[in-house]
């Protein structure tokens, strides 16, 4: 059975071609890498890579040096192997404008919002809490983009609700490093959310739950920019 299903290239083809072991090993985690089938965080298991290609982990060690070398791959002590963040800069970027969209969509949103979406909002965010033992960055992020749909999709402003979604798209990938890169942060973001979802429980004003939200974006991003680290 594939550890990684429907994605596997064909070895014994790169063989055939003269590509050595290293080389081939290399040349399928960089393919996996630049299709997104690795994204941000993804912990790379020599040993699993290597049963999968019917190999030992000395040549995928080799192929993972590599990789590290073009800065596709972050090796931590005690982590191991990771895929390193795809663009730092663009996700830093593409944080600060979904805080500040993000926050105000939810503050144009409050008027309109029904008992029955800010139940919707605790359900999934209980939802989220339940992630936190066996944790799942990618569920834990789709869960946690329903969360913040519940309480921006009544915004009346379309264009900005349309805004928001853009910057969603356009993390892409990188939405789910953040919660690999930093595990601890998941914690956090729910007991966030919770207090966010208290704000708006007990009236409170529309400028407030609009800081709060950036404020929990911000925490976010903070917790990411902790993990480079400082030039030399």
């Amino acid at each position: 059975m594939d550890l990684y299903p429907g994605t596997s290239i064909p070895v014994t083809l790169n063989y055939e071609k003269g590509l050595s072991k290293a080389e081939a090993a290399y040349t399928w985690v960089r393919e996996k890498i630049v299709n997104g089938d690795f994204t941000a965080g993804h912990r790379l298991v020599l040993a699993s890579i290597g049963r999968e290609l019917d190999m030992s982990v000395v040549p995928v060690r080799e192929a993972i040096r590599q990789l590290e070398a073009e800065g596709l791959v972050t090796f931590e002590r005690n982590v191991g192997a990771r895929v390193a963040m795809v663009d730092s800069s663009a996700y830093v970027e593409s944080m600060q404008t979904l805080g500040i969209l993000e926050g105000a969509a939810t503050a144009l949103a409050l008027p309109h919002l029904t008992p029955e979406d800010v139940a919707a909002a605790r359900d999934y965010n209980r939802q989220l809490a339940t992630l936190l033992e066996d944790f799942d960055p990618k569920a834990f992020t789709d869960l946690n983009h329903r969360f913040h749909q519940v309480l921006t999709h009544r915004c009346p402003n379309q264009h900005l609700v349309d805004l928001v979604g853009s910057e969603w798209n356009r993390l892409g990938n990188l939405r789910e490093s953040t919660f690999s890169f930093v595990p601890g942060r998941a914690a956090e973001s729910v007991a966030e959310h919770d207090r966010i979802i208290d704000l708006i429980d007990h009236g409170q004003p529309a400028h407030e739950v609009e800081q709060a939200v950036r404020d929990h974006r911000q925490a976010t991003l903070t917790s990411y920019l902790s993990t480079i680290p400082e030039p030399v």
